[in-house]
C-alpha cells in the first residue's frame, strides 16, 4: 500500500516544521501589540535592526541552498520584523 505523502514525515521533519512555523510567528503578537497601542518605544531599534538582518542572512542562504522551508520561514520573520521597524518610526514619539 502507498502511503500519502503527508504519511511519509520523519519525526526530525515534523519538529522542523513546527519550529519553522512558531519561529514565522514568533514576532506576530509584537506585531499586533505596536498596532493597537500605536507605540515601540520600549522596543531597542539595534536589536530589531540586528534580527532583520539575521533573518535576511538566513533567507539568502536558503535561497542559495534551495533550502525552501528556510527561507519561506525567514522571509516571513524578515517581513515582520521589517513591520516593526516600520511601526516604531511611524510612531515614534512627536517629541523625540
Amino acid at each position: 500500500m502507498i502511503k500519502p505523502y503527508y504519511m511519509n514525515f520523519e519525526l526530525e521533519t515534523i519538529i522542523g516544521i513546527l519550529g519553522a512555523v512558531l519561529s514565522s510567528l514568533s514576532f506576530l503578537p509584537q506585531v499586533i501589540k505596536i498596532w493597537k497601542t500605536k507605540s515601540a518605544d520600549d522596543l531597542s531599534m539595534p536589536t530589531i535592526v540586528l534580527l532583520a538582518a539575521n533573518a535576511a542572512t538566513w533567507l539568502t542562504y536558503g535561497i542559495i541552498k534551495d533550502a525552501m522551508p528556510l527561507a519561506i520561514t525567514n522571509a516571513l520573520m524578515l517581513t515582520m520584523l521589517l513591520v516593526i521597524i516600520f511601526f516604531k518610526l511611524k510612531f515614534k514619539p512627536k517629541n523625540s
